[in-house]
């Protein structure tokens, strides 16, 4: 991120392989991580992977399977380990629910940690009547910090101290570490509030990075179907911009 100047994440929700390849080759310089669904793309390959990975070291930025494990330590061994998508051979970070309770990092860890892997856990979502409680966000952010020797951040609206605070439930973690390196990555972000017919609420880069104290933004299809006459990169700088500078007045205030 400090070497690039970048907090953007590019979600890259497309269905093909050449299309990942080719938006990733554009964007890459201005990205600091690469988003996608793998289970969604219609022409996997060997040959796609080892493709990704290569613009990953070319362009310098990490590859996040937004998979969202959701099972039993066992299963999920299997799911990230195994498979036509081998996900851990490949994705250097990827994301779990906690409802399984935390096993389901366990099992995750002692595929990833060996790989010098990282996991993301879903504290909130951005989409509009989600069922996450305020309970249920801090039961997950104590796992989070007991866990922090693979655990490394959160999916959610709010810094860290804010989802604390936010959840006003007793934890079981002491707050001592509160202060561990956990980054935020915020989904739902645009240059305009608002949303879409699917439930997906839209804030800004300064509301999610300068007022909610969030890390990096997430941002999928207001770069590559913008309405805009702009190309995707050109809209990309202007996330990138819209990120960066509300992180360094974030930091300077």
């Amino acid at each position: 991120m400090e070497d690039k100047q970048t907090n953007l994440c590019l979600s890259c929700d497309l269905h093909k392989a050449v299309e990942i390849l080719e938006l990733a080759d554009t964007i890459g310089p201005h990205i600091c991580v690469l988003k996608l669904h793998i289970d969604t793309l219609i022409d996997f390959s060997e040959s796609f992977v080892s493709s990704l990975v290569a613009l990953s070291k070319k362009h310098n930025f990490l590859i996040f399977e937004d998979r969202k494990f959701a099972d039993i330590g066992n299963t999920v061994v299997n799911q990230y380990k195994n498979g036509i998508y081998k996900i851990a051979s490949w994705a250097h970070i990827t994301n779990a629910h906690t409802l399984p309770g935390e096993g389901i990092i366990t099992g995750l860890a002692s595929v990833g940690k060996q790989l010098g892997r990282g996991l993301l856990l879903l504290a909130e979502m951005s989409s509009a009547n989600n069922l996450f409680s305020k309970e249920y966000t801090r039961r997950t952010v104590d796992m989070a910090l007991r866990n922090s020797d693979f655990v490394f951040g959160f999916i959610a609206q709010q810094s860290l101290p804010k989802l604390i605070e936010s959840t006003s439930i007793a934890s079981t973690t002491t707050d001592s570490k509160v202060d561990c390196d956990m980054l935020v990555l915020t989904p739902g972000v645009d240059l305009d509030k608002g949303g879409d017919s699917l439930g997906q609420v839209y804030r800004t880069p300064k509301l999610v990075i300068e007022d909610m104290g969030c890390d990096i933004i997430i941002v999928g299809r207001g770069i590559y179907n913008a309405k805009s006459e702009s190309k995707p990169a050109e809209i990309a700088l202007k996330f990138k911009a819209a990120g960066w500078n509300s992180y360094l007045n974030r930091i300077a205030s």
